[in-house]
C-alpha cells in the first residue's frame, strides 16, 4: 500500500514511504482528540457516581436520573460547539495558515474545554466545558483534512486522509477502554480521568506540529514561492530545484493564477458554478454520513444496550469499538484498490441491508431473547464493518479533495459543519426517538438509519465523481470537462494550467482549453518541447 510508484517523484524513505506520508500520518492523530471526545461521552452519562454528582432528577426507586433534556443538552451541545468550530476553521486556516490554525485549535480551545469539563461539579460547567472542547474539534475537523490533502502525493493521498478515520476510531476505542476501567470508581475520578486523559492527546499533536512545515499550496496563496518551494522540497525529500518540485509548484500556482484571475475568493463563489456541484456534493455526503446512525452506536450505544435488556452494556461498548479500528484498516487500502465511488457504494448497500436485518431482528424477536440479542449485536458488527472500511474514511477523502485552492478553506468548513450540523441533530433527537416515554422507537430506529442508508446508494451513484490518482489540480480539469458522475471513471487529465494564459483565457470553459492544449500537442510541430522545457522554471 505504501509503495511508491516508479513515475512518482521523490526519494524512497525506510524502504517503503515517503517524510509526506509519514507527516499525514502523524497530523491524522488529531482524530483521536476527536473520538476520544465523542466516544467518551457515552459512557460517562451511564456512570453511577456521575449520574449522583450531575443529575437534578430522581426516579420512582429514588435513584439518580437524567432525564431525557438533560441527555440530550449534554451530549449534543458538543455537536453545536464543533458546527461553530467548523466554520470558523475557514477564517483560521486562511490567516494563521493549516499548521499554526491546528496548533491554536488543539493546544487552546480544546484544551479549554477539557478543563472547563474536568473541574466541574455540575451541569452547567461541564456543558460549558462540552461546548469548548466541540469548538475545538470542529476547528481540527476541518484543518486536518485540509492539511493532509495539501502536503500528500496524489498516489497515496486517499490513504492518507482516510488514516484520520482511523485516528478517530482509535480515539473511540480508547475511550470505551477507559470508560470500562473507571466506570465502577466511588470517586470524581470516574469521570474525571477519561476526560483529563485529553490532554495527552492535545500535548502529543501541538508538539509534533512545532516541527512540521506548513503546507506549500498554503504558502503559494500567500505568495510565498520560494517557502513553497522548501515545504514541498521537505516533503517529497528532494532538492528545492529539482525539476520535479519545480514542476509541480508550478502546476499548483498556475492553477491558483487561474482560479485568482477569474475574482477573489468569497462565500458567494462556494456556491457557483462547478464549485457550487461540489460543495453540495461534499454537503450531502457529510450528511448522509451521519444519518448512516453510527453516531446512535457511538453516543448512545451504552445506554440503549443497558435499556433494551443487553446484558454487558460496557463490554458490548468495547466491541463495538474494536471492530470500528480494525475495519477502517482495509478500507485504507480499498480506497485507493477500488476507488472513493465504489467503495462507497458497496458500503452503503452493505449498512442498509445490516440496518434492516437489526430492526426486524429487534422488532419481531424483541431484546429479551438471548438469540436475538446475538443477531443484533453481530449485524451491529457487520454494519460497522462496512461504515468504517468505506463511508468512515471516504467521506473525508473526498471532501478533501473536491475544491481549488482559492476557496478549499471556505468549503470544507462548511461542508465539516454539515457534518456536525446532523451530528448534533442526530445526538439531540435520539434520546426523544428511543425513549419510552416519547416516540419509544427502541429497535425501530434502525428502520429510519436502514432508510437513509438507501438513500445512500442513490446518492453515490450520481453525485460521486471518482478522483482517486488525480492531483487537486486535476479535479478541476474534471468537473470542467465531465457532467456525469457515473462517467468519470473513463476521464484523463489533458490540461497543464502551467500552458494557460490566466489573463486571456479566463472566460473560457476548461474543456475548451483543454481542447486547444491536445491539438496542440498533437500537431508536433515542436512547440510541446518549448513547453516542457518551461514547466521546469520557475512561474
Amino acid at each position: 500500500m505504501f509503495l511508491k510508484p516508479d513515475n512518482a517523484p521523490g526519494k524512497a524513505w525506510l524502504t517503503c514511504c515517503r517524510p509526506a506520508i509519514c507527516i499525514g500520518l502523524f497530523v491524522a492523530f488529531g482524530g483521536v482528540l476527536f473520538g476520544y471526545d465523542t466516544g467518551t461521552i457515552s459512557g460517562i452519562i451511564a456512570m453511577k457516581y456521575w449520574k449522583q454528582e450531575f443529575a437534578t432528577n430522581r426516579n420512582d426507586a429514588g435513584e439518580p436520573e437524567i432525564t431525557a433534556s438533560e441527555d440530550s443538552l449534554i451530549v449534543s451541545i458538543l455537536s453545536a460547539g464543533t458546527f461553530f468550530g467548523a466554520l470558523l476553521a475557514a477564517p483560521v486556516g486562511d490567516r494563521m495558515g493549516r499548521r499554526l490554525g491546528l496548533m491554536f485549535s488543539a493546544g487552546f480551545v480544546f484544551n479549554l474545554g477539557v478543563i472547563l469539563q474536568t473541574i466541574s461539579t455540575e451541569q452547567d460547567m461541564f456543558i460549558a466545558g462540552r461546548f469548548f472542547a466541540g469548538l475545538g474539534v470542529g476547528l481540527i475537523s476541518a484543518l486536518i483534512p485540509m492539511y493532509q490533502s495539501e502536503t500528500a502525493p496524489k498516489w497515496i493521498r486517499g490513504t492518507i486522509v482516510g488514516a484520520y478515520q482511523l485516528a478517530i476510531t482509535i480515539g473511540l476505542f480508547l475511550a470505551a477502554i477507559v470508560n470500562n476501567s473507571t466506570k465502577d470508581r466511588n470517586d470524581s475520578g470516574s469521570y474525571r480521568i477519561p476526560i483529563a486523559i485529553q490532554f495527552l492527546w492535545s500535548l502529543i499533536l501541538v508538539g509534533g506540529l512545532i516541527v512540521l512545515p506548513e503546507t506549500p499550496r498554503f504558502l503559494i496563496k500567500q505568495n510565498k514561492y520560494d517557502k513553497a518551494a522548501k515545504a514541498l522540497g521537505k516533503l517529497r525529500r528532494l532538492p528545492v530545484d529539482h525539476p520535479a518540485v519545480t514542476e509541480e509548484l508550478n502546476e499548483v500556482q498556475a492553477n491558483h493564477l487561474y482560479e485568482m484571475s477569474l475574482g477573489k475568493a468569497t462565500y458567494a463563489d462556494c456556491f457557483k458554478g462547478t464549485i457550487g456541484k461540489r460543495l453540495l456534493t461534499g454537503s450531502l455526503l457529510q450528511i448522509l454520513q451521519q444519518l448512516t446512525g453510527v453516531n446512535f452506536i457511538f453516543y448512545y450505544g451504552t445506554q440503549y444496550f443497558e435499556n433494551a435488556g443487553f446484558e454487558n452494556a460496557f463490554i458490548n461498548q468495547v466491541i463495538t469499538n474494536s471492530v470500528n479500528v480494525a475495519s477502517t484498516l482495509p478500507g485504507l487500502y480499498l480506497v485507493e484498490k477500488m476507488g472513493r465511488r465504489n467503495l462507497l457504494l458497496m458500503g452503503a448497500v452493505g449498512m442498509c441491508v445490516c440496518q434492516y436485518i437489526v430492526a426486524i431482528v429487534g422488532t419481531v424477536a424483541g431484546t429479551t431473547e438471548v438469540a436475538a440479542q446475538k443477531t443484533a449485536i453481530a449485524f451491529v458488527c457487520i454494519y460497522i464493518f462496512f461504515f468504517a472500511s468505506s463511508w468512515g474514511p471516504v467521506a473525508w477523502v473526498v471532501t478533501g479533495e473536491l475544491f481549488p485552492l482559492k476557496v478549499r478553506a471556505k468549503c470544507l468548513s462548511i461542508t465539516t459543519a454539515s457534518n456536525w450540523l446532523f451530528n448534533w441533530a442526530i445526538a439531540y433527537s435520539t434520546p426523544y426517538m428511543v425513549n419510552e416515554d416519547y416516540a419509544n422507537l427502541q429497535s425501530k430506529v434502525f428502520f429510519v438509519w436502514g432508510t437513509c442508508c438507501f438513500v445512500c446508494i442513490a446518492f453515490v451513484w450520481f453525485m460521486i465523481y471518482e478522483t482517486k490518482g488525480l492531483s487537486l489540480e486535476q479535479v478541476d480539469e474534471l468537473y470542467g470537462v465531465v457532467g456525469k458522475a457515473w462517467q468519470s471513471k473513463k476521464f484523463r487529465p489533458s490540461l497543464n494550467f502551467s500552458e494557460v494564459d490566466h489573463q486571456n483565457q479566463r472566460h473560457r470553459s476548461l474543456a475548451d482549453i483543454a481542447a486547444d492544449q491536445e491539438r496542440k500537442r498533437s500537431v508536433g510541430n515542436g512547440e510541446g518541447a518549448g513547453m516542457g522545457a518551461a514547466a521546469t522554471e520557475k512561474v
